[in-house]
């Protein structure tokens, strides 16, 4: 029965490997590069420490310091754990072409420093790296590509990767290509992920910028970043920019009206941030009865956030093809009533500037542009009736309730100076006898 090839490489390899060890074991020049080998660990041990203990000295810096440079030195300090695999490997290779001048044999001491290489990786990403993407494609990229590499298998591995073709109709490409793009597409999307992250941090803090402003820029750089990182990416693959050119406007044309929505969303939103007519923090109500504060805006559509907790998702062409009240625009003033009634036996010259009063001592009821307004409103079936405007800069409902703040100092000014609130009073009629 015949056997795998795989298998049969692999079993080869495996003998090439035990043969190897043999040859090594019985070589005088081999025991003289392990003893070259322990030399040159024990020296990068003993380096590696004084070195640390004087680098942590001089680079750690204080507790509450958190400035640029004192970040950069932390970012530094993670590294010191690289110190003795690295110093290691340079010490090894020193000896290496010590070695090959004097016996023209070099393999051993070759492998171990392969070896110091691999210990280095491991510990960069068991030790070092700790965003959890990045500590993936240690694992099972990187680690195991020093792991070929240590035993000198990466060069094969390579060539069989690259001979290895995969058939998608009339395009052809190597396997190689296909781990190299997703490592390069990989790394760099993380990449542009951490860089769109902080360049917006940093635009966030400019203040001195219009929030709509402070959006815009954020978008910008976001498609600047993945932008050219796609680019970037189509020349690592080797994928012709004018083949794409072709592929995308027939694809484009058939795509278009199924992502007219999409598009129409996504210039709205440049519009709106361009505009800044309504931005993050601003309280809407849309003609669809959406109403909330906007807590975000995307490329597609606007997040409100509710009173009740809840976020609606708006898309961002109804905020430029619907009417939209903006109760907040950026802290004007917004005018709100409250109504009320006194008994018919009051004497309504004095309710005005008991009222106005009142409710112009809120701390929140503002003097401009007009102070509270206690208006006449008609003559009820249990009493007259009363409306005061005041004007205050926020939204009447949430955190601020006004109008019930305003109630209750009308209802307390009118008792206290012996103004009754009237309730239904009703005369039933009886035509002829009284029922028994």
């Amino acid at each position: 029965m015949e056997s795998n090839p795989f298998v049969q490489k692999m079993l080869g390899y495996g003998e090439q490997g035990w043969e190897l060890a043999l040859s090594w074991l019985t070589s005088p020049a081999a025991w003289s590069q392990f003893a070259l080998l322990v030399v040159a660990f024990g020296l990068a041990w003993l380096l590696s420490r004084r070195i640390n203990n004087a680098l942590r000295g001089l680079l750690t810096p204080a507790e509450d310091a958190d400035g640029l440079i004192a970040t950069a030195r932390r970012f530094v300090l993670r590294f010191l754990p690289l110190m003795l695999p690295l110093l290691a490997y340079a010490f090894t290779a020193v000896g290496e072409q010590v070695v090959r001048s004097l016996f023209d044999s070099g393999a051993v001491i070759a492998f171990g420093k392969r070896v110091f290489l691999f210990l280095a990786a491991r510990r960069l990403v068991h030790r070092i790296i700790s965003d959890p993407f990045l500590k993936l494609l240690g694992k099972f990229i990187l680690i195991p590509v020093a792991a070929l590499y240590a035993v000198d298998l990466l060069d094969t591995a390579t060539t069989a990767l690259s001979e290895f073709r995969v058939g998608l109709g009339n395009i052809s490409f190597s396997l190689m290509s296909l781990v190299r793009g997703l490592i390069a597409g990989s790394l760099l999307f993380w990449l542009g992920r951490w860089s769109n992250d902080q360049s917006a941090a940093m635009i966030s803090k400019q203040k001195e910028l219009r929030p709509a402003t402070r959006q815009l820029a954020v978008k910008t750089v976001e498609i600047i970043i993945f932008g050219a990182a796609f680019l970037l990416l189509m020349n690592i693959m080797g994928i012709s920019l004018g083949s794409l050119a072709v592929l995308g406007g027939a694809i484009g044309v058939g795509l278009g009206f199924g992502l007219q929505k999409i598009a129409s969303n996504f210039i709205s939103g440049v519009i709106l941030l361009l505009e800044g007519q309504a931005t993050v923090g601003d309280f809407v109500e849309l003609d669809g009865g959406e109403a909330g504060t906007i807590v975000k805006m995307t490329a597609r559509a606007i997040i409100l956030e509710t009173y009740d907790g809840r976020w609606i998702v708006v898309p961002n062409e109804d905020f430029i093809v619907t009417r939209v009240i903006n109760y907040s625009d950026q802290g004007s003033a917004n005018r709100y009533e409250a109504e009320f009634s006194v008994s018919y036996d009051t004497d309504i010259n004095t309710v005005p500037a008991i009222v106005e009063a009142a409710v112009q001592g809120h701390p929140d009821v503002l003097a401009e542009p007009y102070p509270a307004d206690c208006e006449l409103r008609g003559f009820g079936d249990s009493g007259i009736d009363f409306s005061v405007e005041f004007w205050v800069n926020g939204i009447d409902d949430g955190r601020h309730k006004y109008t019930s703040d305003v109630l209750f100092l009308i209802w307390n000014a009118l008792k206290d100076n012996g103004i009754q609130i009237p309730y239904p009073h009703r005369v039933i009629e009886f035509k002829g006898e009284m029922p028994k």
